[in-house]
């Protein structure tokens, strides 16, 4: 009898945990407040769309504010796409300098490097 009662006040204890992180987690942040974490996790090195997902981790939808992470980092926000063609650019080029011989690395730069041309030409319409 004892130890039912015991397990009785245990579960509802828990009960009562759960709904404490469930009602922290409810908590609206502002639109400052918002503002705020997405600048942080873009200091952190994040792009925009893991900033996203970490929000969206933390219980956090980016839809419930007026403006897009995007917006909200302005002239510091960079394309994936163009972020991930310049860093293979610049693993190929070290990659040629150090085998002056490797022909194919060579056109592979080449080729790399239009694609680059062609990307940003495009995002600057």
């Amino acid at each position: 009898m004892v130890k039912k009662t015991e397990e009785i006040e245990e579960v509802m204890s828990t009960n009562s945990e759960e709904k404490e992180t469930k009602e922290k987690k409810s908590k609206k942040k502002t639109q400052e407040e918002f503002e705020k974490k997405v600048l942080e996790l873009h200091e952190k090195g994040l792009t925009a769309e893991k900033i996203g997902e970490a929000l969206k981790k933390e219980g956090i939808h980016s839809k419930e504010f007026s403006k897009k992470i995007s917006e909200i980092l302005g002239g510091r926000y960079t394309n994936p796409d163009l972020k991930n063609i310049q860093e293979k650019l610049t693993k190929v080029e070290k990659h040629v300098e150090k085998n002056k011989g490797d022909k194919r690395a060579k056109r592979e730069k080449e080729r790399i490097a239009a694609k680059l041309r062609r990307l940003k030409k495009y995002l600057t319409k």
